[in-house]
């Protein structure tokens, strides 16, 4: 998996995600990472990608010209198909776990950062294929989005994990909830870990983790269980 970073804050793309897990995937050439500087694809001398917002209105936009080029220069390096270009922004499409697996089988993915008040719309229609949002709030930039669903993407692309099991089985697999972890010690704080996770017996320990998967989701999260509810149901009524 390649990542293509557009931004105008390249060092906190790259300080941020050449780390953990992701920056020993990154070593070993699973994955790749590059922060685009936007800066370096203006004509202006002082380097500046903002200006005004036609009609008025607080704040700077920034400019069509040096995104268009700084998503070109990329496109034209990349072999093969065009690669998807996501804009980060709380207009898109929620970010959730089936759009990372989706997009965990691309070979490229360029990430377009917007800051200040959003982009000059024209080159948004130009280059843009999807609009992605992590959540419906407004932050400073685009960086942190992009590094937010390049982790959640990357869990996800082979080898990464040195435990392929644990991209599988965890929070959201069937729209449920992860079931409660324990390690040692076996009490802490007077609070002893599940009698059942120490029995050695797998097949109880699965259901028991199927149960508090299910317990934990309709209690946190009822919108998930209603859709676990709705899929149960409909293979119930397939059989």
């Amino acid at each position: 998996m390649n990542y293509h970073v557009l931004t105008l804050f390249p060092e906190m793309i790259e300080q941020g995600l050449h780390t953990s897990i992701l920056g020993r995937a990154m070593e070993k050439g699973i994955l790749s990472l590059k922060a685009v500087d936007i800066r370096d694809y203006t004509e202006d001398k002082h380097r500046k990608a903002d200006d005004y917002p036609y009609g008025g209105g607080a704040g700077m936009v920034m400019q069509a010209e040096p995104v268009f080029r700084a998503c070109q220069a990329v496109q034209d390096s990349i072999k093969g198909k065009k690669a998807r270009v996501i804009y980060t922004t709380p207009q898109g499409r929620v970010f959730d776990q089936t759009l990372a697996e989706e997009l965990s089988r691309e070979e490229d993915l360029i990430f377009l950062c917007g800051h200040y008040e959003g982009i000059d719309e024209r080159v948004l229609e130009e280059v843009v294929t999807d609009y992605v949002s992590i959540g419906d709030y407004v932050l400073t930039g685009g960086a942190l989005p992009a590094m937010v669903m390049i982790d959640a993407i990357s869990r996800l692309v082979p080898k990464v994990l040195s435990n392929e099991a644990s991209a599988e089985f965890e929070t959201f697999h069937d729209n449920l909830l992860e079931y409660p972890q324990y390690s040692r010690p076996e009490v802490w704080n007077g609070k002893p870990v599940p009698k059942v996770l120490l029995s050695g017996n797998h097949d109880r320990i699965e259901d028991w983790r199927k149960e508090h998967s299910i317990l934990r989701t309709r209690k946190r999260r009822p919108d998930l269980y209603k859709i676990y509810q709705d899929q149960e149901k409909s293979v119930s009524e397939a059989k």
